[in-house]
């Protein structure tokens, strides 16, 4: 039996051991979440369940779509050319493009993967909700990818499409849930002024805003038309308050139309209501001539050089400083990568001559996107993300 004078220092060198043992397991947790690569429930996580929304407290346990590969794939497309919501420009294979490998690229993310898109579970997901899709031209082929990936399930006679000034929206009935396109290019609002001038006006924007009201889910996008300059240029002069202002560095004057734009949600909408993303510009592939993207049949293997573009920078600026929480989907890099996808000559209908003889007048579209094809890898990084 031990004499209460050595059992006292064996307690105390117990208690050392079970204190250290204690401080090595919470010094293990604490590493764990600091480095996402040490949670192997993450890099495990099974596709039917992914967690991949991005937010400022979380921001260990994120995805990022941004970086990864494309990987051919059989099985794609989701949907083929005979959709009945596409316009004539986009259905490249009706227009005579002789390949269609462009329709079988799935974008895979290293470390995660994001689902199959499944249109009943998108539709149950969607259920009495509003989703709007804003912006230009790019994000109407995305709107138009997105209906044509949930119509299939729906019957015909459940199914519409209404119109609303500079708004569409296509309704699943039976889901009571519609999916919406905005025309808004430049966000904010572009008016005629005197003797038929076109007037940018950088600070104002309820005439458009007021049609996004009651949304679920906002997804926007405004890049392209901002850098339009000289005769393409949209607008004749921009306007601040009563200031008339006839010259400005473009990516000023996208920073200042951004803003507008960021402070109408800060105080317009609730984030425990509304979901709002914003999709990064959609890269042209157009050199002097026009024909950086005819006859690509592969997307690029990698690039000389990462460029991140101007309007991005300034658009990560603008959202760093909003108070609601908007999710940036990243698509500029991935798409870098697809100078395959895009319309090129088969925007229309063609004739075998004018095929045979590309760069003699015939236009080449190297800023949108066949269907089916690239805005479809978008729409199912957007399921995720919902």
């Amino acid at each position: 039996m031990l004499s209460p004078s050595m059992a006292k220092p064996k307690l105390q060198l117990l208690s050392f051991f079970l204190f250290c043992s204690i401080l090595l397991s919470f010094f293990h947790c604490t590493l764990s979440l600091i480095n996402p690569e040490d949670e192997p429930s993450w890099l495990a996580v099974k596709s039917e369940d992914v967690n991949m929304v991005q937010t400022r407290r979380d921001s260990w346990k994120k995805c990022d779509f941004s970086v990864g590969k494309w990987i051919f794939d059989q099985s794609y497309p989701l949907y083929n050319t005979n959709c009945p919501y596409l316009s004539t420009a986009v259905t490249c294979q009706k227009n005579g493009r002789p390949d269609s490998d462009y329709e079988k690229w799935k974008w895979k993310p290293y470390g995660c993967s994001i689902p199959r898109f499944d249109a009943l579970r998108f539709l149950g997901k969607m259920r009495n909700k509003r989703i709007m899709l804003v912006g230009d031209s790019i994000i109407r082929n995305q709107w138009e990818s997105l209906v044509c990936l949930v119509q299939g399930v729906i019957p015909t006679d459940r199914k519409r499409v209404t119109y609303n000034g500079p708004s569409m929206a296509f309704h699943a009935m039976d889901f009571e849930t519609s999916i919406e396109f905005f025309w808004a290019p430049l966000l904010v609002e572009l008016k005629n002024g005197p003797e038929n001038k076109r007037i940018l006006h950088l600070d104002l924007i309820e005439e458009n805003a007021r049609y996004w009201r009651g949304a679920d889910i906002l997804v926007f996008d405004s890049a392209h038309w901002w850098t339009h300059s000289g005769q393409t240029s949209s607008w004749d002069y921009y306007m601040e308050g009563n200031s008339i202002i006839t010259n400005m560095n473009p990516m000023v004057a996208y920073q200042k139309g951004l803003s507008t734009w960021a402070r109408w949600v800060d105080l317009n909408l609730d984030p425990r209501r509304t979901r709002v993303i914003f999709r990064s510009m959609s890269p042209r592939h157009n050199r002097q001539n026009g024909w950086k993207c005819y006859n690509q049949r592969q997307p690029l293997q990698f690039f000389s050089h990462l460029h991140v573009p101007e309007p991005l920078v300034v658009l990560q600026g603008v959202l760093k400083r909003m108070r609601f929480p908007v999710y940036l989907q990243d698509i500029t890099t991935m798409t870098a990568f697809r100078r395959d996808g895009h319309p090129s000559v088969y925007r229309r209908a063609i004739s075998e001559e004018e095929r045979q003889k590309p760069g003699t007048g015939l236009s080449s579209d190297c800023s949108h996107w066949c269907l089916p094809g690239v805005p479809d890898i978008w729409n199912e990084m957007l399921s995720a993300l919902l």
